[in-house]
């Protein structure tokens, strides 16, 4: 859709990918005159190290998300990071000064962290039920970031001191049959404090339904998957996408595709 909108002569498609072929694939892009490409996991780690350069991101993260094949160069990029800042501008929110209390620990956790580090947070608290793995995250800004286990009592003290909570765990997702065991976290929340889901179908999760309830601003990742995705095109075909002009066509192919 952005392509068409914005008069690219590019064609964008799907493949799939078997674990452990992503070398095989990347061999093929380039024979094949790709200009670039997407990855979901598992390719994301496994492009580091087939890349011949990374953009900051995608060294910062250990992921890649796009690959641009020009010039007979193999890039990696990450616009993952990029895609959820520019969702929360577009929302007139900054990082800048905050204390963000983060659910979950895994790849878009990652990207979104760690931006959010980067971009002058003042404190993130990450919840996972694993929690290395939010340790492992909180040795990269170790200042910034502390780790926390993912448990009602965490969860609501950590609340109590936040001004943005981003879920960017699968719990509420369609089809998903792990969910919140109590959302009763919510309502420690100082009033008005932002609440964010990078979940988009369904587009208002129980997460956000009841954070609306409460009275809080609420937002879902159909945006950060947009603003991702333009980013990536823009490194595709060396060309500035008009973010605006084209976000209310995507969005309504989005709507469309996910059943309204």
């Amino acid at each position: 859709t952005i392509l068409r909108h914005a008069g690219l002569p590019y064609e964008y498609g799907r493949v799939q990918v078997k674990a452990g072929d992503t070398e095989a694939f990347l061999r093929r892009a380039v024979r094949e005159g790709y200009a670039g490409f997407n990855a979901t996991m598992p390719h994301k780690t496994a492009l580091v190290k087939l890349a011949d350069e990374l953009d900051a991101d995608a060294k910062l993260y250990r992921a890649v998300n796009t690959v641009v094949l020009r010039e007979g160069k193999i890039r990696g990029c990450n616009t993952d990071g990029r895609g959820f800042l520019q969702m929360l501008a577009e929302s007139g929110i900054s990082p800048q000064g905050r204390t963000v209390l983060v659910l979950g620990a895994g790849g878009a956790a990652r990207a979104i962290v760690l931006k959010l580090a980067q971009s002058g947070a003042a404190r993130i608290f990450v919840c996972n039920r694993t929690l290395s793995r939010a340790e492992a995250l909180a040795e990269k800004f170790p200042a910034q970031i502390t780790a926390c286990p993912f448990d009602q009592q965490t969860l609501s003290d950590c609340a109590l001191f936040s001004d943005l909570l981003i879920n960017t765990t699968p719990m509420g997702m369609t089809a998903v049959a792990d969910q919140f065991d109590s959302l009763a976290f919510l309502e420690q929340l100082p009033g008005g404090v932002p609440v964010c889901d990078i979940i988009y179908s369904p587009p208002e999760t129980p997460l956000l339904c009841r954070a609306k309830e409460l009275g809080h601003p609420t937002m879902n990742g159909l945006g950060m998957l947009i603003y991702q995705a333009i980013f990536a095109l823009e490194e595709f075909t060396g060309t500035e996408i008009d973010a605006a002009a084209v976000m209310p066509s995507v969005k309504a192919a989005l709507r469309e595709a996910m059943g309204g």
